[in-house]
């Protein structure tokens, strides 16, 4: 949150926490931390590095690869299926078109390939690089269970099932349910919108005659209205992109849930973890004192929950040799 702290090391119990809930998660699930320890010792380091230099020249492939490993999951399971090209598939999908950092996962591949041919899947790229995408703005660091196996199913119909940002809070918490994540687990994976933008188009509705009324969406702060009024001014250019949390749009922190309370939450389904009292009450442990560490254990545990959502392991898919093309 703005004015507190946020370091990119975990305290020795948050650390510890995380470890023991990484554990238990994975129990059973077919991945486990280290999986490459043996076959491709360097594979982490390697996407690491990948991450870090692109981020370098272009600081939005961090939320692009959250929301890329994201909108993966929630479609097929963790299996890569959103990275296969073809005019059908996921990719190509309206929900999928703006997302960024496709190139990262590519460079990772081919530096990999080189290293370990036909070892490290692309599915397990992706979650390591999501989780790497927090580190280098300067969030949390957690260990991430690997062992999945790329799919080779990807159908853009399927997209259709991704939360939408106008729909209700209850209509996002049975999309959460039905991959076993709970109100904690939306709340806190929504918390990834602490960094990144998104466009006028997609929200600026909200400023203006909003839900047929002559005056913009009451649940916005009335101060704030005449600056994103000014940013996304009415048929003004739909694509200018605008932080996703005000003031600190770069840093992984707790601020968005700041200005979540405050009535300063971009997007409609953002602004409703506030308004909807069930949600409430999680965001509010991510306010105040403990809040930047509740909240820095509850995302990496959301985080390793969400990375085992129907995840191919054994002989089940395959390792892709190219990340955008089935074998």
């Amino acid at each position: 949150m703005k004015g507190t702290r946020t370091s990119s090391k975990l305290s020795v119990l948050e650390m510890m926490l995380i470890l023991a809930m990484t554990a238990a998660l994975v129990q059973g699930q077919g991945t486990r931390v280290g999986f490459y320890s043996q076959t491709c010792p360097s594979a982490e380091s390697i996407v690491r590095s990948t991450v870090e230099s692109h981020f370098q020249t272009n600081p939005a492939i961090a939320p692009g690869l959250l929301r890329m490993h994201f909108h993966d999951c929630f479609i097929q399971g963790c299996d890569a299926s959103i990275l296969i090209d073809g005019p059908n598939t996921e990719k190509s999908a309206p929900p999928n078109l703006s997302i960024g950092g496709y190139e990262v996962i590519d460079d990772a591949k081919t530096q990999l390939e080189a290293a370990c041919p036909g070892v490290v899947s692309c599915a397990d790229i992706v979650a390591l690089a999501a989780r790497d995408s927090v580190v280098v703005t300067r969030g949390i660091n957690w260990q991430v269970p690997t062992g999945r196996r790329d799919g080779r199913v990807s159908l853009a119909s399927e997209t259709s099932g991704l939360p939408d940002f106008r729909e209700s809070i209850d209509r996002h918490k049975a999309q959460f349910a039905a991959f076993d994540l709970n109100t904690q687990d939306l709340v806190a994976l929504v918390g990834a919108h602490t960094i990144g933008t998104t466009s006028c188009q997609l929200f600026s509705y909200r400023l203006y005659d909003f839900n047929g009324t002559t005056g913009p969406d009451p649940t916005i702060d009335p101060a704030f209205v005449p600056q994103l009024q000014a940013l996304c001014p009415q048929n003004g250019d739909g694509s200018r992109r605008v932080d996703l949390d005000t003031g600190s749009g770069d840093r992984f922190d707790t601020s968005f849930f700041t200005n979540l309370r405050d009535g300063r939450g971009i997007i409609e389904s953002d602004q409703k973890l506030w308004t909807d009292g069930s949600t409430r009450v999680v965001v509010e442990r991510y306010l105040g004192e403990t809040g930047s560490q509740n909240f820095n254990v509850e995302f990496a545990r959301s985080m390793v929950k969400m990375s085992n959502i129907g995840v191919k392991t054994g002989s089940d898919g395959e390792i892709r040799s190219i990340c955008t093309a089935i074998n």
